[in-house]
């Protein structure tokens, strides 16, 4: 997401007067129940408000129709086809719905899933009640959208018989190697090969049964209802989404880094939820009743009846546990000696300062270099102190300077974006001043958002890495490092292509909608799309990278431009820029990079590696045990292989700041985690490339000073 609350106002203001206005039209009777009241304020919102929305029509409703199903059941293993059929008097209904109508659709399908779920249980339990024969040659299609709903039961008991062969032969052949390896070890127990076919249908078993009660115990109607808005906001653009409160509440607690819980992380192992790590000062720690290895059997608010955690997946537990400052929270903990104990937390706030930048030191060769690393464009809106990316990156770059690096590589990769006020400031760091990114919702002209602060904190040889998962705050930095000449983009082909701006409002118009934390729940909207100041969008195309290294997620179909729904590109006029003088020759670092990158053994593998892996997922999966462990040797050696390319044989010189080096002192499993992501540092390739091309841009700004200082000696 791309946030921008405080900024800039005029747009806010002009948006919330057209929502407003959509929330005022009155009908003569008002939506009766919840689901009808969300429903109705939601699709007033899409149309009122949405930078792009589509017709909500019969052929949008015939969309949703057939998305509902393909979400709810994405293996096409619960519904059968004459459910579909049953329930197509919907087909053409759904628009109506969302206009005012009596919300019927989901809980028609509802239902249906409920009923189709058990008879599925019983499918599956009688499945795995026999052993498998992986003798005989058949094939399991693993691509959902080449399979059609079953016709019968008889159909559907022979899809599921398919997919649990499927899934307990990847186990078989993962417990024959793991025996073939550690037959010769003294404490090892070697079993036959008829037990651990066993065993195989045993563990699918397991993971069946917890899929089942989950659905049972964690899939209410409401769920259900949140996943049918969800499609719709969806279908509207990808990133256009529905919250429930809680939701709101935790993605909220994402972008700040700060929440209010009890300080300790959850692992989810063999169907239960654990305790995994404790962070020091933290109610959990301090209590002396809460340890690693505990499982949380339920959760109970204050004095109120508490909540079975069965079926409950670790996010879904985090939810619980966390809340208001101040408030009790009950654990009921198994703990590790079979006794069962309660205990009573009072939450307090907890920082996740793990997630904010942070930066490193390369020393390469003759050239000393600073490494940031910005995991995502973080904001703590609600606090005037809370924390905010630009100022911390600006710390860093201080420190870096203060330590007097030669030049500096932002690394953006995996970074999905977050807000677009912090984005424009820290663009700033790095240029005296102009246009950053030019926003434009779906009827006014562009607003140029721009850096008016003509100082520079630093002025040098800037890198900035990027992936395939490097997404829209990061794609509006990396586009303007690279529209001004400031610095060079290094990465994938292309970012992701996200070039759209949302905003939360919410769903009660009693509350007020700029009250994103509805009762109702929000919707996360769609309003703007930003544009590079060479006029074009990131929308789709991304960041082209102007140095690119092969990666193995450069196949893989995820970016913006492989979502169906996804808004289109397009480009607007220019903003005027003064370009940076850099004292460098892009086209000269592009040729020693290349000449490099030719000689590199480890990046050919890794490009012609993915290449090959890509063709895998795109066809059927042999269910005869021999041709499947062949299969499954040639992918998984191929993945290793890439694993151990990505890792430098000759590390690099990394090394922490020192007034970095105790950065967590205060919590040892914080520091161990800084200092292994300081020698992960030293062995990534990408990183490595990074700091060569960093330090050929030094090179060359040394060399053009040298020669402007020769020209200024006096004869």
């Amino acid at each position: 997401m791309t946030n921008f609350k405080r900024f800039p106002i005029l747009i806010i203001l002009l948006l919330v007067a057209g929502v407003f206005f959509a929330g005022s039209v009155k009908k003569e009777t008002d939506p009766p129940g919840k689901y009808e009241k969300i429903l109705h304020n939601v699709t007033d919102m899409l149309k009122e408000a949405h930078y792009s929305p589509k017709l909500i029509d019969d052929s949008f409703s015939k969309k949703i129709f057939y998305k509902y199903f393909e979400v709810l059941d994405p293996n096409k293993n619960i519904f059968l086809k004459e459910d579909i059929e049953s329930l197509r008097k919907f087909e053409f209904r759904i628009d109506d719905e969302m206009k005012g109508a009596d919300v019927e659709f989901f809980k028609a399908v509802a239902q249906i899933f409920n009923k189709r779920m058990e008879e599925a249980a019983l499918i599956y339990k009688d499945v795995l009640s026999r052993p498998f024969n992986y003798t005989i040659d058949e094939t399991f299609a693993g691509d959902p959208d080449k399979v059609k709903f079953p016709a019968s039961i008889a159909d559907k008991k022979e899809s599921w018989r398919k997919w649990l062969k499927y899934q307990s032969l990847d186990r078989y052949v993962e417990l024959i190697e793991t025996r073939e390896k550690n037959k010769d070890r003294q404490d090892f127990k070697v079993k036959s090969n008829d037990e651990l076919e066993v065993e195989s249908r045993e563990k699918v078993g397991k993971v069946m049964e917890r899929t089942f009660e989950r659905y049972r115990f964690k899939f209410s109607d409401d769920d259900k209802f949140n996943l049918f808005v969800s499609i719709i906001t969806n279908t509207m653009d990808p990133h256009t989404e529905f919250f429930p409160p809680v939701d709101k509440r935790y993605f909220d607690e994402q972008m700040s880094g700060r929440f209010f819980g009890i300080g300790a992380s959850l692992l989810y192992d063999e169907g239960n939820i654990k305790i995994n790590t404790l962070v020091a000062g933290s109610p959990a720690w301090k209590s002396g009743e809460v340890q690693v290895g505990d499982v949380i059997l339920k959760v109970g608010q204050g004095k109120e009846e508490s909540t079975e955690l069965t079926g409950f997946v670790v996010e879904d537990a985090v939810k619980l546990i966390r809340g208001k400052k101040g408030t009790e929270v009950r654990l009921t903990l198994r703990k590790q000696d079979g006794s069962v104990k309660v205990v009573t937390l009072v939450r307090d706030e907890i920082v996740q300062d793990e997630s904010f930048a942070r930066s490193a030191i390369i020393n390469n060769g003759n050239s000393r270099l600073g490494y940031i690393y910005l995991p995502e464009f973080y904001a703590d809106f609600d606090r005037p102190n809370g924390a905010r990316c630009y100022i911390d990156v600006a710390k860093e770059i201080i420190k870096l300077k203060e330590d007097k690096v030669d030049g500096i590589i932002m690394d953006l990769r995996n970074n999905g974006g977050g807000s677009l006020y912090d984005v424009v400031q820290m663009v700033g760091l790095f240029i005296e001043k102009g246009p950053i990114v030019q926003v434009k919702d779906r009827d006014g002209k562009p607003n140029i958002l721009e850096d008016k602060n003509r100082e520079v904190l630093y002025d040098g040889p800037l890198t900035v890495m990027v992936n395939e998962f490097s997404a829209s705050a990061s794609e509006i930095f990396a586009a303007a490092i690279q529209d001004y000449g400031r610095g060079v983009v290094i990465g994938s082909t292309s970012t992701y292509g996200k070039g759209t701006v949302q905003r939360n409002l919410g769903l009660d118009p009693e509350s007020g909608y700029l009250n994103s934390n509805s009762d109702l729940g929000t919707i996360k909207l769609t309003l703007q799309k930003f544009y590079r100041v060479n006029g074009g969008s990131t929308q789709l195309k991304g960041v082209v990278s102007d140095i690119v290294l092969p990666d193995n997620y450069e196949y893989l179909k995820f970016r913006e431009k492989d979502e169906p729904d996804a808004l289109p590109w397009d480009e607007i006029k220019k903003a005027p820029i003064n370009n940076w003088r850099s004292g460098y020759e892009l086209s000269t670092i592009q040729k020693l990079s290349d000449a490099r990158l030719q000689t590199n053994e480890a990046f050919r593998l890794i490009k012609e590696n993915t290449e090959w892996l890509a063709k895998q997922n795109d066809r059927e999966y042999s269910l005869n045990f021999e041709k499947y462990q062949k299969e499954q040797k040639a992918i998984r050696a191929t993945v290793r292989q890439i694993e151990l390319l990505k890792k430098l044989q000759v590390e690099m010189e990394v090394s922490s700041l020192p007034q970095d080096a105790n950065r967590f002192s205060y919590d040892k499993g914080k520091q161990d985690r800084f200092d292994q992501w300081i020698k992960n540092l030293r062995k990534d390739i990408y990183i490595d490339q990074a700091a060569k091309v960093t330090a050929d841009m030094v090179m060359q700004k040394n060399l053009v000073q040298n020669k402007t200082e020769e020209v200024k000696k006096p004869f």
